[in-house]
């Protein structure tokens, strides 16, 4: 093509969005869609039977769930197979269970707070208060696998070096 594409403004848009590159800016992002409140809220739906969830957003090279959780609702330990992620809890509370060699860590996730994981982090997620919560996900890349493990199950070597990276 010849020419100045500036004169075909259609070819030079500019008013498209940033899309995220880097774990600060998936941060960001998050933080972001968290505080707009009317964006997600209104999607929220709760299920007795299972964690209830729906994509909001996707974007180059990641996806952005909502998901709900009664309360006793569980993610059981999973990893997020090649997918890294970044997570908040935006209603109520969740404690986050992590599992390595070394044994077994825990923390609670309460709303603001953000997680960060790297892909194989092997985690469980659960709702073990009295009221119902709500948590954003994101997934880079997009989410193709979530490896469940029971809580029985050995650690493989590769998810206990992993884990063992994020505690530094």
């Amino acid at each position: 093509m010849a020419g100045d594409p500036l004169a075909f403004p259609h070819l030079a848009r500019t008013d498209l969005p940033g899309h995220p590159t880097t774990v600060a800016g998936y941060a960001r992002l998050v933080r972001e869609i968290a505080a707009d409140r009317s964006r997600w809220e209104p999607l929220v739906r709760y299920d007795a039977l299972t964690r209830w969830y729906a994509r909001l957003e996707t974007g180059p090279g990641y996806e952005v769930w909502l998901l709900s959780w009664l309360p006793g609702q569980s993610s059981g330990f999973h990893d997020h197979g090649e997918s890294s992620g970044v997570m908040t809890v935006v209603r109520g509370e969740l404690t986050e269970r992590s599992l390595t060699h070394a044994g077994e860590g825990a923390r609670t996730l309460r709303p603001g707070g953000q997680r960060v994981f790297s892909s194989g982090y092997l985690h469980e997620v659960v709702n073990g208060a009295l009221e119902p919560a709500v948590s954003i996900h994101l997934y880079t890349p997009g989410l193709t696998a979530m490896n469940q493990y029971g809580t029985t199950t050995a650690v493989p070597e590769q998810h206990a070096h992993a884990a063992e990276s994020e505690r530094r």
